[in-house]
């Protein structure tokens, strides 16, 4: 697939080396010649210096031929040029752009084919937002992800000891709990994954990513020792977009909220825009201040400025004040492992990541519904729609142990219709299933997308 992207910036440079390693024809356009010429020390790829919207600038970059424009420039308006430039002079067949004005956001008429033709519309304050929201409302989960409409969810914790099934087998888990119907897909144990069998023993510390029903997650969090009770006070960091975001999401569920953020302007802006939140102008790295915020009695303290070192000094500092868990907003990749090890800080939130999942769903081959990047893009989990029959499909019609899934690949799950049925070695999958698949070998990703291809017959 030729794909162009727009903007070599940290999230542009991430999506072009989750995609480059893919075999995929990718080009990168930036206005600024060394960010490209690191791109290419690192990436088999191609790069073009210059104005994202400019329409020669386009032309050299291959639009014309690409499959996918994917505008993430900083630029708001630059990202929609180009995709109008895209539309009428290549006609590339899908373009995504990232937009961040939420002035843009309240008016989606303006993105159809007549006025802005943006096939998708990506919001990173937004992505990030709801991710931090799914880890409050399950309260000791390091991921929270959910498939075909919510009914499916895909779950990871790390397991601490005195949790029912620490030191016993997975096939433990329907013993203890013979009402709940679950799979664990896969184990990051001392950051290696290992393909779970019936007998694997899971082990205090290991990271469990687990796919359940909705209404089963927390009966198995339960056995995995992290049955934590609800978040109920909450400190923010931040008063900026992502900040403003989830302190009017968590006043309107009923928890007691307060914001700090060092800025009087934004301050000010908050207190306008929040009904029960307590604002506060202050340094969230001032001991004094916590202290008298109450840090002891916090249950969450989240870290979202625009600065990843003070949102780790920040949220490190609130920790060993005794708040019960803290989130840190982390825009560099390469901290995310350092800051989740020993730091006592309990969940990193890369945003890069979850826009690139976003953007994912439209480049993989097939009806995907959904992807999920997992362990910083080493791994992904996908929402396939299942099409054709027996004769036209290598999955439709078949048991789950008739497949040839090649290895670091799994089905953890199938949603059919209302129905949710977890995959066992017998499951049959129909057509129109949508059927959850672990990828923790990237390499595979490409025979994923063929074993789900329709074809005239495979007989």
């Amino acid at each position: 697939m030729k794909v162009v992207i727009l903007g070599a910036g940290q999230v542009g440079a991430s999506v072009a080396e989750h995609l480059a390693t893919e075999r995929n024809d990718i080009t990168v356009v930036d206005i600024d010649p060394e960010r490209l010429a690191q791109l290419r020390d690192r990436l088999d790829i191609q790069t073009v210096t210059g104005y994202a919207s400019y329409p020669s600038v386009l032309k050299e970059a291959g639009t014309q031929d690409a499959d996918i424009l994917i505008a993430v420039t900083s630029n708001d308006e630059t990202n929609i040029v180009a995709c109008e430039m895209a539309k009428v002079l290549f006609n590339t067949p899908t373009k995504i752009a990232r937009i961040r004005a939420a002035e843009y956001w309240s008016h989606p008429k303006l993105f159809d084919a007549k006025t802005f033709p943006v096939d998708v519309l990506i919001s990173p304050e937004a992505l990030v937002t709801e991710y931090i929201l799914r880890l409050v409302e399950y309260p000791g989960a390091l991921r929270v992800q959910f498939f075909a409409g919510g009914r499916v969810g895909l779950v990871g914790v790390k397991a601490v000891h005195g949790g029912s099934l620490v030191g016993h087998a997975i096939r433990d888990l329907r013993r203890h709990s013979p009402q709940v119907d679950t799979r664990v897909a896969v184990i990051y144990r001392r950051n290696r994954a290992i393909g779970p069998e019936g007998n694997t023993v899971i082990e205090a510390g290991d990271e469990v990513f687990f796919v359940a029903r909705a209404e089963d997650i927390r009966c198995v969090m339960r056995e995995l020792g992290k049955d934590d009770a609800p978040f109920q006070r909450v400190i923010i960091a931040g008063g900026g977009n992502i900040g403003l975001r989830l302190a009017q999401a968590l006043e309107t569920r009923g928890l007691a909220v307060k914001l700090l953020d060092h800025n009087p302007r934004r301050t000010l802006h908050a207190a306008e825009k929040l009904q029960r939140t307590l604002v506060l102008q202050g340094d969230a790295a001032d001991e004094d201040l916590l202290n008298q915020e109450g840090i002891r009695e916090t249950d969450l303290f989240i870290s979202v400025t625009n600065d990843d070192e003070d949102n780790i000094l920040s949220a490190m500092l609130a920790k060993r004040l005794g708040v019960r868990n803290c989130f840190a907003l982390i825009n560099r990749a390469a901290y995310v492992d350092l800051v989740q090890t020993g730091t006592g800080i309990d969940v990193a939130i890369n945003p890069h990541w979850a826009i690139i999942g976003s953007i994912l769903a439209y480049v993989r081959a097939g009806d995907i519904a959904a992807v999920h990047t997992l362990r910083y893009g080493a791994a992904e989990v996908l929402d396939i729609v299942a099409h054709g029959d027996r004769g036209t499909s290598r999955v439709v019609g078949r048991r789950i142990e008739e497949l040839s899934l090649p290895a670091g690949v799994n089905i953890a799950a199938l949603a059919r219709g209302e129905e949710v049925l977890i995959a066992h070695h017998d499951t049959v999958i129909h057509p129109e299933d949508h059927v959850i698949v672990f990828v923790t070998d990237k390499r595979r990703m490409r025979d994923v997308e063929k074993l789900f291809q329709v074809g005239f017959t495979f007989l």
